[in-house]
């Protein structure tokens, strides 16, 4: 009697179906670890780097502009933020940034005797959309507290000035309006005078709940419960 061909293959069938099965599960888990590494790491990019001062360079006078005098923002001036945050278990750092930064210092002889600098964070953006649209709205929410102001508290005593083209690093204390609190904050700085430019780059470390910012957290990127608020700043005599 011959067998029955479909009781045959019936078990043929079921070890193709799981074939398949098991290829489909695999597939499914490399594409939830390797998509988002592929998509931070070669999609995405890697995220800009820490402000710094530019390289120094020659001036065409080798005299040493006066310091001391009122100092305002000019055009090459950045600010933004930078958060670590985890997507799908894979590490990244959320960069935003804007250009539209304005303030001023003044300079008496070997000291900075006040600083005021505020940021526009209506025109922070990054390199993604839906970041955007969170930090505009339920983050930061722009519409009422469009600006953030870093004030100096306490002169910074610059002592013996550096020559010409080196790098001076200090602290500075002040204050920073941000999303209507305004709290005591420490300003890491590193600061070049080259010809009649005076560049200052920093970083201000924040925890959010200290502003009453809420957790920048949003779909599938979970973020730091802290970031930094850094900067780099051109100053020309006014």
């Amino acid at each position: 009697m011959s067998p029955n061909v479909s009781t045959v293959e019936s078990p043929r069938r079921f070890r193709h179906w799981k074939r398949w099965l098991l290829a489909g599960v695999l597939t499914v888990v490399v594409l939830a670890v390797a998509g988002p590494y592929l998509y931070i790491h070669f999609i995405e990019g890697p995220a800009p780097s820490r402000f710094s001062l530019s390289k120094p360079t020659t001036p065409k006078s080798t005299a040493r502009v006066p310091l001391t005098g009122t100092w305002k923002i000019a055009d090459g001036s950045q600010a933004g933020y930078r958060i670590g945050e985890v997507l799908f278990g894979q590490n990244n750092t959320a960069v935003g940034r804007t250009t539209a930064v304005t303030g001023q210092t003044v300079i008496t002889a070997g000291t900075v005797d006040s600083a005021a600098i505020t940021v526009d964070l209506t025109k922070v953006s990054s390199d993604s959309g839906q970041r955007d649209n969170q930090f505009q709205g339920r983050i930061m929410d722009t519409s009422q507290f469009p600006t953030t102001t870093f004030t100096l508290t306490n002169p910074v005593q610059l002592g013996t000035l550096p020559a010409p083209g080196t790098t001076l690093t200090t602290t500075a204390a002040g204050t920073l309006n941000l999303r209507g609190t305004t709290r005591p904050v420490q300003a890491a700085l590193s600061a070049r005078q080259t010809g009649s430019i005076i560049q200052v780059s920093g970083s201000i470390p924040i925890t959010f709940a200290d502003w009453k910012i809420p957790n920048p957290t949003f779909g599938p990127a979970q973020t730091d419960d802290h970031g930094i608020v850094e900067f780099l700043l051109t100053f020309r005599r006014a």
